[in-house]
């Protein structure tokens, strides 16, 4: 496949490596992200939760490889990332879809997500009038003694029109001069429904905010164009990335997954469904999509309909991995391919991370709530094969990425 500049699109053979593996029935891994520090040094975050639970977690942990992966510490709960009692111990708060990235002008593992509360005893995150209003935080790890620090939250310019705002689960851009580019979703204070202000009716838009860090506080320096769309849940779980010039951002769905390109990051033409290059659907709905980019190609990575998959709730498994054209802004059909197998869990809670020059890696748990007929039946999850693994797909490419140092 040739890319944008008329070369040849990168190739790559798929390793795939199991960090951890095993399911008591009771308690799983999920939402597992990793994070590089140069020269070799990966750092993991993810949650453990009550398999019966929705959104809600106990504890975060950490675990750290200095070794490029080939071995790992032990998980680590994370007392400072630890659910801690608010508004009188009615609710129990945290930070939630970290994603950890490098930051390169501060020399800072910068982890970037937004709070989320849940009732205490409570089996799904809180909502109501008197529900606890979400906001992006953020947290730093500190390498000498291999801990995350206190997260803190983003202060947002406009009190009004970012009342609830998330933004975990982003790819962040940063910039040459060390500024970041942090996509976020929001609902506005007047479509807040107060009843159930997640899901009823309310349509998130989504943003990209352009922020400074100073190797502690990060700080908004503004924000970008508004994208909405009136289906439901809106734009929601952003991710941005930069190709040849051009920004890309991914849109989540519930009915489908979206793209938009920007020339700054900033100011967005409107978002177009994700299709394939023959015009059909692509088939990615109501879970994340992330980016793989390579100097020399652009990749999507998602779940979809159509694969064998309709017993997996959502059709959160396979995962696969597809070149994008970049011009048409549609997935080649004809270069997919599995990165993770369907094995009755769920997929769609990602994170990517460029390595070095030679390696992307993709990193997934198996979500044991897989069944789409009963979810909270991890039986039958079990039986087809899944045990709540923690994958770490190592993309390993046959021209080096330039776009890493």
């Amino acid at each position: 496949m040739k890319n944008s500049n008329g070369m040849t699109a990168p190739e790559y053979t798929i390793q795939r490596d199991i960090i951890s593996e095993g399911f008591d029935g009771k308690m799983e891994w999920w939402d597992a992200r990793v994070g590089i520090m140069p020269p070799n040094k990966a750092v993991l975050l993810m949650l453990r939760s009550d398999v019966d639970t929705s959104d809600v977690a106990r504890a975060t942990y950490s675990m750290r490889s200095d070794d490029f992966g080939r071995n790992w510490s032990q998980p680590m709960a994370q007392p400072n990332l630890a659910p801690v009692p608010i508004q009188e111990g009615r609710f129990l708060q945290m930070p939630w879809d970290l994603v950890p990235a490098w930051h390169a002008a501060t020399k800072k593992l910068l982890a970037l997500g937004h709070t989320n509360a849940f009732v205490v005893g409570g089996k799904t995150p809180a909502f109501g009038s008197d529900a606890p209003c979400t906001f992006p935080c953020y947290c730093v790890y500190d390498a000498k003694c291999a801990e995350w620090g206190t997260w803190d939250v983003l202060d947002l310019p406009d009190e009004n029109r970012f009342y609830r705002t998330a933004g975990g689960a982003a790819q962040r851009v940063d910039l040459p001069n060390g500024d970041i580019l942090w996509p976020i979703y929001y609902l506005k204070r007047e479509a807040v429904n107060q009843d159930s202000p997640w899901h009823n009716g309310a349509y998130y838009s989504a943003a990209v905010l352009r922020c400074r860090f100073d190797g502690q506080t990060l700080k908004v320096i503004e924000y970008g164009d508004e994208l909405t769309l009136a289906e439901p849940r809106g734009f929601c779980e952003p991710s941005l990335t930069q190709y040849d010039g051009t920004f890309y951002l991914t849109l989540r769905n519930d009915v489908r997954g979206y793209v938009a390109t920007s020339p700054d990051g900033l100011h967005f033409d409107p978002p177009t469904p994700w299709t394939f290059d023959d015009g059909e659907d692509l088939g990615s709905y109501n879970t994340q999509q992330h980016w793989v980019t390579h100097s020399e190609g652009l990749f999507l990575v998602y779940t979809r309909r159509g694969a064998d998959n309709d017993q997996v709730i959502r059709h959160r498994a396979p995962l696969f991995m597809a070149q994008v054209d970049p011009v048409r802004r549609c997935v080649i059909r004809a270069t997919e391919r599995i990165l993770l197998p369907n094995k009755g869990a769920q997929f769609g809670n990602f994170g990517v991370v460029n390595v070095s020059p030679q390696e992307t890696w993709v990193v997934d748990t198996e979500g044991m709530l897989g069944d789409v007929e009963n979810p909270h039946d991890v039986e039958r999850t079990v039986r087809r094969g899944a045990n709540n693994r923690v994958y770490l797909c190592r993309l390993i490419w046959n021209k080096p990425n330039r776009l890493v140092k």
